[in-house]
């Protein structure tokens, strides 16, 4: 079956419509023929990772000055979305990647940006962001992660919970308590994987995405240098919520990108299954709900680029972010659930792609703030005097 369709898109420059083909290329090339054997066996696909940082994809929406694409994330969101047709799992790590780089491009220093950013952007180093804990998920400002300022160090003690790329990760970012409580006392500090106590526990067994590694991280009075605190004390609940406005986007474009395979693969296979003597897509009950996807997945798409051309543009983006995210995420649950029903007995089984993208789907709704506080954020913002 003939399954990709084409998306027709406008794109603000001629340099992006390029960067746009060469990541279908890669894509076509590198990620979709892998994406099964992988998920299979539960593997991280590391090395293409480092296929797509050598080509510029792991730094696009950062400076040229430190090696970035000085992309638009009108742009860089485009791209996770055709990563996403192809392999949900690689689009996310980039999405967390970008995520991880963003504490010291927007709130380092400039020594810390010149010292760090390079090796960031470039794609050699993978990055990870640490927020969430056992007992603290959608709570963050209750975090209980200490760090204590010894002489020239700090000495990390807690637990963080559900962190992509654990153990994989090349630095972590990680977010503790270095104050009072409460979002007043919360610090970022920016961590070496090999520091000593800081320890990754085993892998959780996921519903899906089983090529992303996802694990608790134990940190065990590990000591981190002063010198990699981002911004002052105390001030790291600010870069955090800053951060998942922009995590958010990235999310919700990687929801896009996978209910558009999932509808691709759908109206593909409704084209050839034939019943009663004609293909399926013909009756009204499966074209019209094939309809209803394709509508579905051009008002996420919508929703998400006009938040990006706000951040874009300087502009407040933090509810558009949270509708974007909201939106196109339960839109991906609906289009993945339908895509299954599409393909019926045929699409319970892995022999066909689309119960996956389902399983994966699930997630989409939880991470980076799960969609109940989406609408916890949009519903203030409608609701204040």
């Amino acid at each position: 079956m003939n399954v990709h369709s084409h998306v027709e898109r406008i794109l603000p420059t001629d340099e992006a419509a390029a960067l746009l083909d060469l990541t279908r290329d890669i894509a076509d090339a590198e990620l979709a023929p892998c994406a099964d054997d992988f998920e299979a066996r539960g593997e991280f696909p590391r090395e293409l990772l480092r296929v797509l940082g050598r080509t510029g994809l792991l730094g696009l929406p950062y400076p040229e000055e430190y090696g970035g694409g000085a992309q638009p994330y009108e742009v860089y969101l485009q791209v996770l979305e055709e990563l996403a047709r192809r392999w949900l799992a690689v689009a996310e790590a980039v999405s967390v990647h970008t995520l991880a780089c963003y504490p010291i491009a927007a709130y380092g220093s400039d020594a810390q940006r010149k010292r760090f950013l390079p090796d960031m952007v470039g794609g050699e180093l993978l990055g990870a962001y640490c927020l969430s804990e056992p007992a603290g998920g959608s709570d963050a400002a209750a975090m209980t992660t200490k760090a204590v300022r010894e002489d020239d160090h700090y000495v990390v003690t807690g637990t963080k919970a559900w962190i992509t790329h654990a153990g994989q990760a090349d630095f972590y970012n990680i977010f503790c308590r270095t104050g009072g409580p409460g979002a007043g006392g919360i610090s970022c500090l920016l961590a070496d994987a090999v520091t000593p106590g800081i320890e990754p526990q085993a892998r959780e067994r996921t519903m899906g995405l089983r090529a992303s590694p996802v694990a608790q991280i134990v940190f065990d009075a590990a000591r981190v240098p002063a010198d990699r605190l981002v911004s002052e004390e105390n001030r790291g609940f600010r870069i955090a919520m800053s951060a998942l406005d922009g995590g958010r986007l990235g999310i919700a474009a990687c929801a896009v990108g996978l209910a558009q395979s999932a509808l691709d693969y759908a109206v593909a296979y409704a084209r050839e299954r034939e019943q009663f003597g004609r293909p399926i897509a013909q009756f009204q009950g499966i074209g019209f709900l094939l309809a209803d996807m394709a509508t579905q997945v051009s008002a996420a798409r919508a929703l998400v680029l006009a938040a990006a051309r706000l951040r874009d543009a300087g502009r407040p983006y933090s509810v558009e972010a949270a509708k974007a995210k909201l939106f196109a995420t339960d839109m991906a649950m609906r289009v993945t659930t339908d895509a299954v029903q599409v393909l019926g007995g045929y699409g319970y089984v892995s022999d066909h792609p689309v119960e996956r993208y389902m399983r994966e789907a699930k997630v989409l709704q939880i991470v980076e703030g799960t969609n109940q506080i989406q609408r916890l954020v949009i519903s203030r913002s409608v609701t204040k005097p």
